[in-house]
């Protein structure tokens, strides 16, 4: 029997107990009335204590229960951030679209703005004054242009067809695909056995002209073990029938190439007509015989309209372009190269030019290597790069006095000894100086050496007023704005002597100096205050 039954009995046996006893009676009501209370205060315990250990039990799984929540309120921030993002992209791309909508109704309403109103009271085109108050030669004009309207209306639907059938086309040409796969599969298996054949009648032939002392079998036999098996046989003899092949197909080949270049043609314009630049790009790149790796092709890609934060059309017809050109050896001229730099770089996209430089995917020039150069002279944190990038053109290019001329700069700047800038001044063997004479001086004024270059100036002086004029006159590649500008700084810096006699020459000698620039010269000139 469990507790509670036990209590019910023993209360129950008290209660007969004491209905018995008259003596005890008081007695057993207080012992009934205090067991009672024990028990009661029992049972309370056992409550409590249930109560205690599941408040136990709670407060020991609450830290596991708060991480699992933790966990649970990360993994829906996740879901919220996912679908927040896709959200954001599905709008962007609505967006898109409404902005394409919107351009192509108001490039639409262009194209009907553009269209001339007919004047009525014009002459009718073709037809002289009288002719047109002739009733008679109205009706042949009326005649004339029914006929044309008709065969219009007809070459219409002989030459074009709805877009609804181009899933059907595109099926039909699923099906034309798979059968020339299959006749090519076809084409070669009959090649290998025509190359065997080939390999047994030269060995028949070869025997004839022996004196047969051999079996035929045994020399055949013979002829296979040289080649080791048909499959070397078939490399060996391969060009050689290929060349018969080719030689005994008729002009089919060249009207079929000539149909597949024009189709390609048509399915480039229709997926640039449908606004997909980026497909019409790769496509364009994978055309057979580069056939719209052209400068017209790239002027329709510039005329194309931007859509906003998208890639270019032009810089996508140039990323396709450059990055198939080895894969179909079909590398840039030197003209679309510089288009395509000019094309990266003002969208600021130097790590794609520095990726197809070390690819040497381009054709290198020396307005190459200026209009990268000049890049870097615009963006200062980029300036390192583009010098590197510009010195492995100038390099390939053997412009050689381009490719090491901030190198010496570099060193002057950084090494501004009183002997090396007079080496770097002067001539040697006959050949010209490393650096110009004015060039060096406003390199050193501009970088906080400008005693440096005073002293230089000063140097010059003291030998003689013509040996700095002549230094002056022979100097091609500083210009009249830089000379004027030394003179200027010597000015300022207590010079006057020295100022003066440059700025006495300069007045002298202004034709000449309008005669000896040249447009290399200044940009080299350009490039010294980066």
């Amino acid at each position: 029997m469990d507790p509670e039954q036990n209590y019910v009995l023993y209360r129950n046996i008290f209660d007969k107990v004491i209905e018995y006893v008259t003596s005890y009676k008081n007695i057993l009501t207080t012992i009934k009335q205090e067991y009672d209370k024990f028990i009661e205060a029992l049972k309370r315990g056992q409550k409590e204590s249930f109560y205690l250990q599941g408040k136990l039990k709670t407060l020991t799984f609450e830290p596991t229960t708060f991480v699992y929540y933790r966990q649970r309120a990360d993994q829906l921030k996740e879901k919220i951030k996912i679908i927040e993002k896709d959200s954001s992209k599905i709008q962007k791309e609505l967006q898109d679209i409404r902005d394409v909508k919107v351009w192509k109704s108001k490039r639409e309403e262009k194209v009907l703005l553009k269209k001339k109103t007919v004047n009525l009271k014009r002459p009718i085109p073709g037809m002289t004054l009288e002719q047109c108050f002739d009733m008679n030669a109205l009706d042949k004009r009326k005649k004339l242009l029914e006929k044309q309207v008709l065969r219009l209306k007809t070459e219409l639907k002989l030459r074009y067809v709805s877009i609804i059938v181009k899933p059907d086309y595109e099926e039909k040409m699923k099906l034309v695909l798979n059968q020339i796969s299959k006749a090519e599969s076809m084409n070669k298996e009959l090649l290998v056995g025509y190359q065997k054949r080939r390999l047994v009648l030269d060995a028949i032939t070869a025997w004839t002209k022996t004196d047969r002392r051999v079996k035929l079998s045994e020399f055949i036999s013979e002829m296979i073990m040289k080649h080791d098996n048909l499959q070397d046989a078939s490399r060996l003899y391969g060009d050689q029938i290929t060349a018969e092949w080719d030689y005994l197909e008729d002009d089919s080949g060249t009207m079929k190439e000539g149909t597949v270049l024009l189709q390609c043609v048509e399915r480039f314009n229709e997926l640039f007509d449908h606004g997909q630049y980026e497909v019409a790009a790769v496509f364009a790149a994978n055309c057979p015989r580069g056939i719209l790796r052209t400068a017209a092709t790239m002027e329709k890609f510039k005329a194309a309209a931007v859509v906003k934060e998208k890639s270019p059309p032009l810089l996508l017809y140039f990323e396709a372009i450059i990055n198939s050109s080895t894969a179909v050896k079909h590398p840039l001229n030197a003209a679309m190269t510089l288009e395509g730099i000019q094309c990266a770089l003002s969208h600021k996209r130097l790590d794609l030019v520095m990726h197809w430089i070390t690819q040497q995917r381009l054709t290198f020039s020396e307005a190459l290597g200026d209009v990268i150069l000049d890049y870097g002279e615009k963006e200062p944190r980029s300036r390192a790069k583009c010098l590197a990038l510009a010195q492995i053109i100038y390099m390939y290019c053997n412009v050689h006095r381009k490719a090491g001329f901030y190198d010496l700069l570099f060193l002057m700047k950084n090494c501004p000894s009183a002997d090396l800038i007079h080496r770097l001044v002067q001539e040697w063997n006959g050949k010209p100086p490393a650096l110009s004479m004015g060039l060096t001086v406003l390199s050193l004024i501009f970088d906080d050496h400008k005693e440096e270059g005073f002293q230089l100036l000063e140097q010059i002086h003291t030998l003689g007023e013509d040996v700095l004029e002549n230094v002056i006159l022979s100097d091609v590649i500083c210009t009249l704005e830089g000379w004027t500008e030394i003179a200027k700084e010597c000015s300022d810096h207590k010079h006057i002597d020295l100022s003066e006699k440059i700025i006495s020459i300069l007045k002298s000698q202004d034709e000449v100096w309008e005669i000896l620039s040249s447009e290399e010269d200044a940009k080299l000139m350009e490039h010294v205050f980066l």
